[in-house]
């Protein structure tokens, strides 16, 4: 294992994703600066999804035939573009813009992913996919704090009474700006760490099959290459976990509108203690995914981990419509937010080992992109179900992502 290689890959990520995670909680706000609709604003998370569902297999199979870094380098210098538009947008169709090149040149999670996947054995896999867990992590926590100061006034206040007044008025002028500059940066700094600290990982010398070239989700071809892949491996269970990952996603993700909702309607919290519960979540990603994940692995096997995460993540999540305060509420969503952590890098690193050693980046690439078809329709169905009914969008997400169940039960039966 590499550890020098792996230590770089995380803060690669970790960086890129505290810039998304600056950027992501602004979106509605800065949406509605333009007059979107609550439909708008939605379309504006989907559209970045929709992008990483057709271009995440494109760039993953790119990777495995020119290499890592070079698309690693592409990604990570497109984000910086998409945030600089995101900070100079004037209009709502440019803000559009900024999330569609966002989405399109976000393949720097499932090529990290075929990265650790190449530096890494068996025994190791899961704990270097759980590094990528613990980015997101740190992301989501550090960076809507982040957020919030750069468009606080008072931080505006501090700024020009250091003497710097009118970059102050112009902060107050243009209050979603900074964030976008500061995003773009972070994302700059993570393009230079992989241009002059990454290796690269591919032998592109070496002749490679032509199996899953010109990836595209929504062509039949596709599907019949990775049947076939899925038939050359020992296990065979290549699909039903890449299926897996979509629930994943999709049941994570329909907490995005349901859960501020029914916390909002039913608990009385503010959007702050909306925050708060949020950030239990990232810690929670970070300690196990950082740090737990490799004892863990060691002491018990991959499929009995990821077993164990489905029916922890699934009874936390039917379990937040019962939550009768704030502190019932903390416990359900720990619990489901231990399951995820359990089951993400150990699903990441069971379809990496599914995969041929040719094909690494185009299957996690499928992953990935599966994984954004999860979170552009998740958020959808948790809102219409909560219209319907409160305590709806929760059990009937739990109902579906079940089916991950079966699908770890299928994998400790294979052995």
């Amino acid at each position: 294992m590499n550890k020098s290689a792996l230590a770089t890959v995380f803060l690669v990520v970790m960086i890129d994703l505290l810039g998304f995670g600056i950027v992501l909680p602004l979106l509605p706000f800065y949406a509605q600066e333009f007059s979107a609709s609550a439909v708008t604003i939605g379309l504006l998370y989907s559209v970045y999804s929709f992008m990483q569902l057709i271009f995440s297999p494109i760039w993953g199979s790119l990777s495995d035939r020119i290499g890592r870094r070079p698309i690693m380098l592409l990604s990570t210098f497109g984000a910086v573009l998409a945030y600089t538009i995101f900070g100079l947008a004037e209009t709502l169709g440019v803000l559009f813009f900024s999330r569609i090149i966002a989405g399109v040149m976000g393949g720097n999670i499932s090529t990290a992913q075929a990265y650790i996947a190449d530096v890494t054995d068996k025994e190791n896999r899961a704990k270097g996919m759980g590094l990528i867990g613990a980015a997101f992590g740190i992301g989501f926590v550090v960076g809507p704090a982040s957020a919030t100061l750069l468009i606080h006034s008072s931080f505006h206040d501090f700024i020009a009474g250091i003497g710097f007044v009118e970059f102050a008025d112009w902060m107050r002028a243009n209050k979603f700006a900074l964030p976008g500059f500061f995003a773009a940066f972070l994302s700059f700094c993570s393009f230079l760490m992989v241009l002059l600290k990454l290796p690269e990982t591919v032998d592109t010398s070496k002749e490679r099959p032509a199996g899953m070239s010109r990836p595209s989700v929504f062509t039949p071809r596709f599907w019949r290459q990775l049947s076939q892949q899925q038939s050359t491996t020992s296990r065979g269970f290549l699909i039903p976990l890449i299926v897996g990952f979509f629930l994943l996603s999709f049941g994570e993700s329909s907490l995005y509108s349901a859960f501020p909702l029914f916390a909002e309607q039913e608990l009385n919290l503010t959007a702050e203690q909306v925050g708060i519960q949020f950030f239990y979540i990232g810690i929670v990603a970070v300690i196990i995914q950082g740090f737990l994940i490799k004892p863990l692995t060691n002491r018990f096997a991959e499929e009995k981990i990821f077993f164990t995460g489905n029916i922890l993540m699934i009874i936390g999540l039917a379990s937040i419509p019962a939550a009768a305060n704030t502190f019932q509420l903390a416990m359900a969503l720990c619990l489901m937010a231990v399951g995820k952590s359990l089951n993400t890098p150990t699903i990441t690193s069971l379809i990496s080992q599914e995969a041929e050693e040719e094909h690494v980046g185009a299957v996690m690439g499928t992953a990935q992109g599966m994984s954004g078809l999860g979170r552009m329709i998740g958020p959808t169905w948790g809102g219409a179900l909560f219209a319907v009914y409160f305590g709806l969008p929760f059990v009937a997400t739990a109902a579906i992502v079940a089916g991950t169940i079966w699908i770890g039960w299928k994998l400790l039966e294979k052995g």
